[in-house]
């Protein structure tokens, strides 16, 4: 398991370099536009903490985030009123945010 997912993202070591290079986290400095950031509480590969660390950073630089964290979620949303919720909260930051 670990193998295939540092075929796909990268090996922590071997691609120190680029990791960091594109990594949000160490990149939130950079990020002026606003945001939408969906989560699940129980997500095991997406750790809360590290969404919220991510939010509070751009929240700190008045940067604007929707934040939405349901937590009888993991990776994805799969409850349908979580997705419906989930939907119609992208479609109106999109339609607020996108401009034709």
């Amino acid at each position: 398991m670990l193998e295939k997912m540092q075929a796909m993202v990268g090996d922590p070591e071997k691609d120190k370099a680029r990791l960091e290079a594109t990594s949000p986290a160490l990149l939130a400095d950079r990020i002026t536009t606003p945001l939408f950031v969906a989560q699940g509480a129980q997500d095991p590969r997406v750790n809360k903490a590290e969404s919220d660390q991510m939010v509070d950073a751009l929240r700190k630089r008045s940067v604007e985030v929707e934040y939405m964290v349901k937590d009888n979620e993991g990776h994805g949303f799969h409850n349908d009123e979580n997705k419906f919720e989930f939907y119609e909260a992208m479609e109106r930051f999109l339609a607020q945010h996108l401009k034709p």
